[in-house]
């Protein structure tokens, strides 16, 4: 069978954003012990990790840089903290403003990655759309998850930022590792 690579699509913020986001993460590292947020850079998911044959690696590169979207660059605003409350895998994630362009930009990656890649299957994520940018998760714990949570629902955080593209991810077997960007038009 031949060696396969992950992959993801996702929206990333501006650095400053990123440091802020990568505060809160540390922060549920220490005070409650979930350090796994901390592999992957500050974002949203717009397609979920998947796999593909390494031959197929040039292939992905091109379908992403010849993405069509009818969005242009957009402002998105992140409001306070939202959870996942699942005793058997716990999230907590900083929560993105309601927003009609990321919504059509995630609707049309998925089509196009469904035409471009038949074979490859769609999760359920992908069409049950909940966009969130995640501080504690995987190695949360539910207790933990209660104790961070008391202190995160009621959190203030506010920021707005202008969406300037998308960026494709692939997995190291350590980390993920941005790859390509794909800027949207002015």
């Amino acid at each position: 069978m031949p060696s396969q690579n992950r992959y993801f699509i996702a929206l990333i913020p501006p650095q400053e954003i990123c440091e802020q986001v990568t505060v809160f993460k540390k922060d549920i590292a220490i005070n409650y012990n979930s350090r796994k947020a901390l592999r992957v850079i500050p974002h949203i998911t717009l397609k979920t990790p998947f796999h593909l044959d390494e031959k197929e690696h040039d292939l992905l590169m091109q379908w992403f840089h010849n993405l069509s979207f009818s969005i242009n660059k957009f402002e998105l605003g992140l409001n306070g903290f939202g959870c996942f409350n699942n005793s058997k895998a716990p999230v907590i994630y900083v929560q993105p403003e309601y927003s009609a362009q990321l919504l059509s930009v995630q609707q049309s990656i998925i089509k196009q990655f469904s035409q471009a890649f038949p074979n490859t299957q769609i999760q359920f994520h992908d069409n049950d759309y909940h966009p969130h940018m995640t501080i504690g998760y995987r190695d949360l714990t539910y207790p933990e998850f209660e104790k961070a949570w008391s202190v995160y629902k009621n959190k203030p955080y506010k920021v707005q930022f202008e969406v300037q593209g998308i960026y494709l991810l692939q997995h190291d077997s350590k980390q993920w590792n941005i790859i390509a960007q794909h800027l949207l038009q002015e």
